[in-house]
């Protein structure tokens, strides 16, 4: 694989100032994102041709087959002694871009997340459907490694990830862990399902739900004795819930909200906020599902789902106001930045006068 020496000195600058992104875009020089905020580099302005050129260097060939096919492409690399790496090369404006993502060599430790303790009980489901969403660059693929990392360090099971590409790459330690990368090892994320269900795996990661038939096996898998994770780019718990039915056809949506209210498990949602002196930490909530939230989930009564985080708190639920008051009282974040952030900012403020 011929790296282009202009892309691995851009990716060794990323990694050096301890980034998350690197951005390449048309008409600007190459750009960095670092604790969250974008950071132009001291390079040369960049041509469409250059960019499709120092990035398809990089690619395998199927990787650069299916550029050519369907103008964007998911990819991965491996930049010996810096790290991997994930690639999304696209088109904005008719002209090529590109977005690299650093990605660690293995997987996080929960601990490392700051996420609240009552997010573990997840790894404790016997099976399910349990839902990670929240908008882009949220950390939900962080968060599900984390999960998958603690089951594996501490159960014998059976699991297997299908992504597209590969973020994570996990160790086998009591668990035996399978990573299906979708282009690589199965042609898509309905494939590479309904062919995991007949290989007796324990935990199923999907990386992301992007289409109803996934949809489809995913809560059928969960239903079944699998215990099933999955993203979503979602808002809030209730929109989470929502965005699954929805994507269905009006005539199936009954249908399908009441396998959701039998398969679901578990709805968490994430957002990032700035931390005081610097860098990002995730507020979430969480609802663990009973029988009040099926009943809701079965009827379409979705707004009732925030009351019923507070119902189950002996569960492990939490609402997003719990876990930004909690962030507050720490000292890890400003109560201006809860309040920007809260969708019941009368609960936040009760919560923050305690």
């Amino acid at each position: 694989m011929d790296i282009s020496k202009h892309l691995k000195r851009w990716l060794e600058e990323l990694v050096r100032r301890g980034g998350s992104d690197l951005f390449l875009v048309s008409g600007l020089p190459p750009a960095v994102r670092v604790a969250g905020t974008v950071l132009r580099l001291d390079e040369q302005v960049l041509e469409p041709t250059a960019i499709e050129e120092v990035v398809l260097s990089a690619l395998a060939p199927h990787a650069v087959q299916k550029y050519r096919t369907d103008g964007y492409i998911d990819s991965s690399l491996r930049l010996e002694g810096f790290g991997r790496f994930r690639i999304n090369l696209h088109h904005e404006r008719g002209r090529p871009a590109a977005t690299v993502r650093s990605l660690p060599l293995g997987p996080p430790r929960f601990s490392e997340l700051g996420l609240p303790a009552n997010v573990l009980e997840l790894t404790r489901l016997p099976y399910g459907l349990a839902l990670v969403g929240g908008p882009t660059g949220s950390g939900k693929t962080t968060t599900l490694a984390a999960l998958v990392n603690e089951i594996n360090s501490r159960e014998a099971k059976h699991i297997i990830t299908i992504e597209d590409p590969i973020e994570f790459e996990h160790p086998q330690q009591k668990s035996i862990v399978e990573q299906v990368e979708i282009g690589v090892d199965a042609p898509d994320f309905p494939t590479a399902l309904r062919s995991a269900l007949r290989q007796a795996p324990d935990v199923i990661v999907v990386g992301e739900m992007r289409d109803p038939e996934t949809m489809r096996i995913a809560l059928t898998a969960g239903e079944t004795g699998h215990l099933v994770f999955s993203t979503l780019h979602t808002g809030d718990v209730t929109s989470t819930i929502s965005r699954v039915a929805d994507s269905f056809p009006p005539e199936r949506q009954t249908t399908i909200r009441q396998e959701l209210s039998m398969s679901l498990a578990a709805v968490m949602t994430q957002i990032l906020v700035p931390r005081i002196g610097g860098g990002r930490i995730p507020a979430a909530e969480l609802l663990m599902v009973g029988y009040g939230a099926r009943q809701h989930i079965r009827k379409n009564g979705l707004q009732h789902l925030h009351q019923e985080i507070t119902i189950t708190r002996p569960q492990g639920s939490f609402t997003f106001e719990e876990s930004l008051a909690s962030l507050v009282r720490q000292k890890t974040i400003t109560a201006d930045e809860a309040r920007g952030r809260t969708i019941h900012p009368e609960e936040l403020n009760l919560l923050l006068v305690r």
